[in-house]
């Protein structure tokens, strides 16, 4: 005999916590990128998810610590696929071109998870300071990379120094995925070849010690 919830619906069996928790948070991240956050309810969560509501407060908390799981789930997501694509021992082209186009094809697969890190800027304290954070660790990881790119040239670079040029990187990043989603016939790897393609031939000449100044 199968236990079904009162509206119908095939009430869920005991399972780890580990999966209980992925299970919300999938739930969570559709619903929140679907409705935005104040919109978003916890019925609706719970719903999807196929649990109680009671269980859902009880294993994530309230819809606002609900939510900064869901932002730092999306965040560490993305963050890991790009570190585990930039592998090392490859040339400093490759390692970027492999990053970008693992960031692509990230938010091409889970357009639900970068509605909810990168479009939910808005909704104030402490959304905020969470979506600063995985930029500032995004940031960190590319100004790193773009800093071993320097490393044989004649005037090699520290990350603090590339830091700025890894900031415009990540924004370049985020609107270019939103001209995307615009115009959803390119692929993947056509969106990081147009960025590889304008971010590295200047980067490059970096990386060989030139750069450019105004005449005077």
């Amino acid at each position: 005999m199968v236990d079904r919830q009162d509206n119908g619906r095939p009430r869920s069996r005991r399972l780890p916590r580990a999966v209980r928790e992925r299970q919300i948070l999938d739930a969570a991240v559709e619903v929140f990128a679907t409705h935005g956050f104040h919109t978003a309810s916890m019925d609706e969560i719970s719903e999807v998810a196929g649990i109680s509501k009671p269980m859902l407060y009880a294993y994530l908390g309230a819809k606002d610590e609900l939510f900064v799981a869901c932002i730092r789930r999306e965040a560490a997501r993305l963050i890991d696929a790009i570190s585990v694509a930039v592998e090392a021992g490859l040339s400093p082209a490759e390692q970027l071109w492999r990053g970008l186009r693992v960031f692509f094809e990230y938010v091409s697969r889970n357009q639900a998870g970068w509605a909810v890190l990168h479009r939910q800027v808005n909704q104030g304290e402490p959304f905020v300071s969470e979506l600063v954070e995985w930029r500032e660790r995004a940031t960190s990881v590319i100004a790193a990379l773009l800093a071993q790119a320097t490393e044989e040239s004649a005037q090699p670079m520290q990350p603090e120094q590339t830091e700025p040029f890894a900031v415009a990187l990540v924004g370049a990043g985020e609107s270019l995925v939103e001209w995307w989603f615009q115009h959803p016939e390119h692929a993947a790897d056509g969106m990081a070849m147009r960025l590889m393609n304008m971010v590295w031939m200047g980067f490059s000449d970096l990386v060989e010690g030139r750069s450019w100044t105004p005449d005077q």
